[in-house]
Parts: structure tokens; C-alpha cells; sequence
């Protein structure tokens, strides 16, 4: 087979190739295995097999102590000293610890929670369409898209306001490092760059824990650093970790939805028109189908724990399995013609903010609530917006990014 998803190049390729490329592997009776190249000091090549349907996806989301997250979920695997500079994430652990963590930061995501930053971000979506109508059309991402997640988190987190644009430049730095890179020289130094922006993301929110723990305010740094009823509390490594995450992750979801939402919306009228027929009723449909049909984040990586059978395929304790959430949601098995983008389908099922179990996405409501608030805005007082031209991709097997996209109105 001319298919190796183990190449940086083949992320390169055009969506529907990769598509159609995904769909023959879907075909095959199992998983198919791809070894990776070692690049040293960077990342380990041990290679992986492919779970691309459905069923599998699912499988190993459920079952973590077979699937495990440690030591790494990113594709490719990076090496152990990582973690040893940044600390571990929680997305990198299994229970009893990543339980634990999970446990602090959820309350970040509680309804209670999300209930009490809907005003800041109506205000901010108002002040982010105020911009538009100022400047005019441009580059719907930078315009739009990349505004207010950013914004949103800032504001939970208690970001001053003089510290965000550092924050929305480190934050594209490290989006930048998951992309494809055509030279070992470039990759150094994209390596170079991102743990230096990672690293000043972590430096910056310790600090302000650090403060916040003498002096809290009603912020959720505050919450994170103060021991609660149970006595439980973020270490400055684990705070530093975790509002990396909460940027890279939480960002990325809701401004590669809106950033594609925007072009399926304008490349199927059909669909923009039942949902701004009765707006309210629909979106909660169109979102699930916008981040089905873009699975913004493409894949994550789980070390089998011990001897399993999946699909026929006998799986050793030790070998590496890649789940591919954009492939799993065009699986023709559990959504019929995957490739048609339809507000109104079933989209129950669906992978694109994770698979079921301990790992499913903590800011999936949250994500959701951004994307709600920031299209009514738009279809509100910009009814005619749309999308001009085709978007710039981010060549990248990770996040399915959108650099840029042309809108007008």
C-alpha cells in the first residue's frame, strides 16, 4: 500500500486523499502496523498499529488500564526527558493519578461554572464582531477564530490583561510545533522555540499562582492553588502543566471548529440556511456535526499494558496503538455517507473531542458554549458572512489547524 502514516509526508497530502486513504485502512480485517524513524533527542521510533474505525477507537478509549496513556499520548512519542523539563500532563497519566488531577481541575468545567462565564463571553463575542465590523473582512482565524478561546480561558484562569498578547503568541508558537516539518534543521529549531514558549506559559501562570496563593481572588488560578475540603490542591508544576493544556487543547478545539465551521457553513447553503432558520433549535446539532466532520484534534497515542486481542489482532504488552479520531467519525459503519457534511444527522457516537472513558475531553461543554455564542453573534448582526476561497492548513498530523481563511460579509 502507498499509505504510511507514520510519514510526516503523507500529512502533507490534500484532506480528501488522506480521506480516501483512511477509508482502505477501514477496509482491512486489522489493524495495520507502521514503524516510525528514531530522530535523536527528539522523539523514540518504536511504531505503532492504526486503529481507524470506529469500534477500536472506542475500545481502547474505554479500556485504560489495557490502553494506557503513559507515558505519552502524542504521535510521534517524544522522549522521556520531556516530561522531566515540563512535568507530566494529566492527558500523559492513568488512575489513581490522572483521576486525581482530574478531580482538582473539574470544577473549572462544572455547570455552575460555565454558567458564570456566559456573560464574559457574550461580551466578548460582541467586542470580537464590534473589531470586524471596524476593520472590515480579512483573515477570519486572526479576526475571529483565535480571539476568543484565548480570551475565555485568560479570563477563567485570571490572566491579567497586559500578559494575554504573550499568551496568544506563545500559544501559536506551540501550535506551529505540531505541524510537518521538511528538514531536521527546521524541526530543531521549531523544537527549540515551542519548549521555550512552553516553558514561559508555565513560568507565568506559577507566578501568578504564587500571588494568588497569599491574596486569592474569584479566578480559577485561585481555586487551583487553595486547598479545598478534601485538602486538595495543584503543585506549581502540575498548575503550569495543566494551563499549558487548557491553551493548547482548549484553544484548539473551539478555533478549529469555528475556523472550518465557517467554510462548511458557506460551502453547503443548504445546511447555513436550516440553521439560521431556527438557530436555537439546530446549533447544538451543527456543532456536533462541524467538530465530527473536522476532528480538530486528529489523533492520540496509548502503550498496551498487557497481552490483549483486538479485532484479531494479538497486541503485546509494550506495542503502541495510534487512535485516529478523524478516522473513526467518517467510519462508514456508524455514520452514513461520512463525507457529506448534514447539521441534522445522528452524530451520537461521535469521537471529536475523544473517545468514551477517563480521557473524554473535560472542556467539551465549554468548547461548545464558545462556538454557540460566537456563531449567533456573527449570523446575528453579519448575516451574510462567509468564507472566500480555500483556507491555509496547517500541514500537521496532530491538530487539524486552520492558519487562515478569507471571509467577507
Amino acid at each position: 500500500m502507498d499509505i504510511d502514516l507514520a510519514d510526516l509526508g503523507f500529512w502533507r497530502r490534500p484532506i480528501k486523499e488522506r480521506n480516501e486513504a483512511f477509508a482502505r485502512l477501514r477496509e482491512l480485517d486489522r489493524p495495520v502496523f507502521f514503524p516510525e524513524r528514531r530522530v535523536p533527542l527528539l522523539r523514540s521510533g518504536k511504531g505503532f498499529y492504526a486503529l481507524v474505525r470506529h469500534a477500536d477507537v472506542v475500545e481502547a478509549s474505554r479500556n485504560a488500564k489495557v490502553f494506557s496513556s503513559e507515558p505519552a499520548v502524542t504521535n510521534p512519542e517524544p522522549p522521556g526527558w520531556v516530561k522531566h523539563v515540563f512535568g507530566e500532563s494529566m492527558v500523559n497519566m492513568d488512575d489513581p493519578r490522572h483521576a486525581r488531577l482530574r478531580r482538582i481541575v473539574s470544577r473549572a468545567f462544572s455547570p455552575k461554572m460555565l454558567a458564570g462565564l456566559q456573560d464574559g463571553i457574550d461580551g466578548a463575542c460582541a467586542r470580537i464582531v464590534d473589531d470586524v465590523i471596524s476593520e472590515g473582512p480579512g483573515d477570519f482565524v486572526r479576526q475571529v477564530a483565535a480571539r476568543l478561546p484565548i480570551h475565555v480561558i485568560c479570563d477563567m484562569m485570571g490572566i491579567p490583561g497586559g500578559m494575554r498578547e504573550q499568551v496568544h503568541r506563545h500559544v501559536d508558537v506551540s501550535t506551529a510545533y505540531t505541524g510537518v516539518r521538511p528538514s531536521l534543521p527546521q524541526t530543531l529549531r521549531m523544537a527549540g522555540q515551542n519548549m521555550l514558549a512552553l516553558l514561559a506559559l508555565q513560568r507565568m501562570v506559577i507566578q501568578l499562582g504564587r500571588r494568588r496563593a497569599t491574596a486569592p481572588e474569584g479566578d480559577l488560578v485561585s481555586a487551583l492553588v487553595t486547598a479545598n475540603v478534601d485538602g486538595e490542591r495543584l503543585t506549581d508544576r502540575e498548575l503550569g502543566s495543566f494551563f499549558a493544556l487548557l491553551l493548547v487543547a482548549g484553544n484548539e478545539t473551539a478555533r478549529n471548529t469555528m475556523a472550518h465551521g465557517v467554510k462548511l457553513l458557506t460551502d453547503n447553503p443548504e445546511q447555513r440556511r436550516l440553521l439560521t432558520e431556527d438557530f436555537d433549535a439546530r446549533i447544538g446539532g451543527a456543532i456536533e456535526e462541524m467538530v465530527r466532520y473536522v476532528s480538530p484534534i486528529m489523533q492520540f497515542r496509548r502503550t498496551v499494558t498487557q497481552d490483549h486481542d483486538l479485532r484479531g489482532l494479538h497486541l503485546k504488552a509494550g506495542d503502541k496503538v495510534v487512535l485516529f479520531y478523524g478516522s473513526a467519525n467518517r467510519d462508514e459503519e456508524v455514520f452514513p455517507d461520512p463525507d457529506r457534511f448534514d447539521i441534522t444527522r445522528d452524530t451520537k457516537g461521535h469521537v471529536g473531542f475523544g473517545g468514551p472513558g477517563p480521557h473524554f475531553c473535560l472542556g467539551a461543554n465549554l468548547a461548545r458554549q464558545e462556538i454557540r455564542t460566537m456563531f449567533r453573534e456573527l449570523f446575528t448582526r453579519l448575516p451574510d458572512i462567509r468564507s472566500v476561497g480555500e483556507p491555509e492548513l496547517l500541514p500537521s498530523n496532530f491538530d487539524n489547524s486552520v492558519r487562515t481563511q478569507a471571509f467577507t460579509f
